[in-house]
């Protein structure tokens, strides 16, 4: 990614949760703000032909799928949290996600925390398609790179002493792993009850032949988007590594769990094929 220009892969990732709201019935994420925040040009594109869209802008079904079971796995996971007394909500590498915008919990306080560059264009977006910032809603830009996870929480004002919901989607892969375990390791010391959900790309070697042409067409185009996968994990050890960095509880998501739990018994035979995995940890 470069360091003045706004993620690509945000954008992107935007463009299929808006596409999502256009093609797919029954909604597996219902995000109705989507459309509003990304290019305008590309939205209206969307809303004149949908399927000739996502073709001219290779948006498949199967990826329209995995980002919106994505997001929704994460925000079923913050409603349980909240429902138990959790009242932070910390999004790391928010991109273009809309939930701050959409948030059904009143006493949620809400971090956004990106890069510099795709924040500005994420605030931009909101005040042009006059989406007001909301008072629980806290922006704070950091360069991941530079600072450290705990620098970076200190310096938005979240409370460290209080249980935390962390969600930490689409970012793992682009991160060596050092800076993963690291981020991890400093979430495992808050409070009791903090929870992180974050996906991971699944190491190469485990692929099936249909991840195998999925890794080989994304490996590319992410290289040449500036953002290069730099990790991979096997289920197994991600899960042995949070337990060993003192979280209690672990849960990892398949694309057999995912496409069992959110697009079962679906008519229009959407579903998950993704590289990628979900998962959360607790403390």
């Amino acid at each position: 990614m470069k360091s003045d220009s706004p993620s690509r892969t945000a954008e992107y990732v935007a463009v299929h949760r808006a596409a999502h709201q256009l093609l797919d019935t029954p909604l597996i994420l219902n995000d109705p703000i989507a459309m509003r925040v990304i290019d305008p040009a590309t939205a209206f594109a969307l809303n004149a032909n949908p399927e000739h869209q996502c073709a001219a802008l290779s948006i498949s079904p199967f990826r329209r799928a995995f980002l919106a079971v994505r997001s929704r796995y994460a925000e079923d996971q913050l409603a349980r949290a909240v429902s138990t007394g959790c009242r932070q909500y910390v999004i790391l590498g928010a991109g273009l996600d809309t939930f701050s915008a959409r948030c059904p919990h009143p006493d949620l306080r809400i971090f956004e925390i990106d890069h510099p560059a795709t924040q500005a264009y994420k605030i931009a977006r909101l005040r042009d398609a006059g989406l007001a910032s909301h008072k629980w809603v806290n922006f704070y830009p950091a360069d991941f790179e530079l600072q450290t996870i705990e620098a970076i929480l200190r310096a938005a004002n979240v409370d460290l002493n209080q249980r935390t919901f962390f969600s930490w989607l689409g970012v793992t892969q682009y991160l060596k792993q050092e800076a993963i375990m690291a981020t991890l390791k400093y979430v495992a010391s808050l409070p009791t009850g903090t929870e992180m959900v974050f996906d991971y790309v699944l190491s190469p070697e485990l692929h099936s032949a249909t991840q195998r042409s999925i890794f080989d067409a994304w490996a590319p185009r992410a290289a040449a988007s500036d953002e290069p996968f730099r990790s991979f994990f096997e289920p197994a050890e991600i899960a042995q590594k949070c337990l060993s960095l003192g979280f209690t509880q672990t849960e990892d998501i398949s694309t057999e769990d995912m496409n069992s739990r959110y697009c079962a018994g679906r008519r229009d035979g959407l579903k998950v094929e993704s590289i990628n995995r979900l998962f959360s940890a607790v403390v």
